[in-house]
């Protein structure tokens, strides 16, 4: 459950008020479609939503949360909002004014010049700093508007190779501006939260296929923005993002002063570098009984060890289905590079994973306008200590 209050401008970017305080549903700030609902239904004003403006708690889910939105119709009676809205330059482009029209705009376009047709309808789904998302239904098939902010754009060119090499594997790219903006097509299914060890098997296969495809072609996706973690530059990743928190978590820095040496026993384990996903958790997987599994969400992606997607596929899971998930992840790779230790380089990965986490979370409140932070901050140091305490 969130408590909503939106305050309202229009197409001039001119603050008119706020509406009354409701209730939805869905707790986690990001989702908005039954904001948009809601205000519809309650007051007969149609919006859109730009950004988060306020949180009463420092992290989601539910609280009291403020956004910004956008209208351009009549308004009941408004309250006073002491909002003053001002140019940030880490605002990404779909939470300014005028930004989601823009965007539906390109999509419309796009889909006309592909011979799609219009979209009967469009619902605004998500809207937050590391994406918006909006449904497009069309006659007959649904469409997916998906904008990125700048520093994770480089998803297109993820999503155009995946195309490329592994049709299926993911979203079927349609078009890409090169600015964030993705039309994608609808994948069956439904997102795979929550999904069994059984289920996760055809997962661990899907992706090592494609990360076996990426062995020959790291300086192609090197070249086309992907990020790269290899080696030290993780290392170097990492320091940098701990270091402000050296003082405050203790044992940071002696796990930090061994780093280095545990990154050299992880590369002596034999095993390549690919393409690694980043989130490779099964709600970013959508499957259907006989439906094969598709990956979503690739904007995490980058170059460096596979094992960090395998221990993120395997959170949540029973010790004895995780070994059993790893044991047959290990045996894929092994076939690609006879004599590695794939069991040994995960262990020794598992405190270098939320290491990694941190650097992920860091980049995103580097990247994001202050309040917008919530979302991200707490992160960091709490990834942290989860790396001290498995280290």
């Amino acid at each position: 459950m969130r408590t909503v209050t939106l305050v309202l401008v229009d197409g001039s970017g001119t603050v008119l008020g706020s509406l009354p305080a409701f209730d939805v549903e869905v707790p986690w700030w990001a989702e908005v479609a039954d904001v948009v609902d809601g205000a519809r239904e309650r007051f007969g004003v149609d919006v859109a939503v730009l950004r988060l403006l306020h949180a009463d708690r420092p992290r989601q889910p539910g609280g009291a949360v403020t956004y910004l939105a956008e209208t351009h119709g009549p308004v009941p009676e408004l309250a006073p909002a002491a909002v003053h809205p001002h140019p940030d330059p880490r605002r990404a482009p779909y939470a300014e004014v005028g930004g989601p029209a823009a965007s539906l705009r390109w999509a419309v376009a796009e889909m006309r010049d592909l011979g799609l047709g219009a979209p009967v309808r469009t619902v605004q789904r998500k809207t937050w700093n590391l994406s918006a998302l909006w449904q497009l239904e069309g006659v007959s098939r649904r469409y997916w508007l998906k904008h990125l902010p700048p520093f994770l754009k480089a998803e297109s060119e993820v999503l155009a190779w995946l195309g490329a090499v592994a049709p299926g594997a993911a979203p079927r790219l349609l078009a890409a501006d090169g600015t964030g903006r993705q039309l994608l097509a609808d994948l069956p299914g439904e997102d795979r939260f929550g999904a069994p060890a059984a289920e996760r098997r055809p997962m661990v296969d899907l992706l090592h296929g494609v990360q076996r495809r990426a062995l020959d072609e790291l300086p192609l996706l090197v070249g086309r923005g992907v990020l790269d973690r290899r080696g030290i530059r993780l290392y170097r990743q990492i320091q940098v993002a701990a270091e402000p928190w050296l003082s405050e978590i203790f044992g940071l820095a002696d796990l930090l002063s061994g780093l280095s040496s545990r990154l050299a026993e992880v590369a002596a384990c034999g095993m390549p570098d690919t393409l690694v996903h980043g989130d490779f958790h099964p709600g970013n997987v959508r499957a259907a009984p006989g439906v094969p599994p598709a990956v979503l969400d690739w904007g995490d992606a980058f170059l460096g060890h596979p094992g960090f997607d395998i221990l993120r596929l395997v959170e949540g899971l029973p010790d004895a289905d995780a070994s059993a998930l790893i044991a047959h992840w290990a045996g894929l790779w092994r076939r690609v590079a006879p004599g590695s230790d794939p069991e040994r380089a995960v262990e020794l990965l598992r405190p270098v994973a939320p290491l990694l986490g941190a650097v992920v979370y860091a980049g995103f409140v580097h990247n994001i306008e202050p309040s917008e932070w919530p979302y991200h901050s707490l992160d960091v140091p709490d990834c942290l200590r989860e790396a001290v305490n498995l280290g």
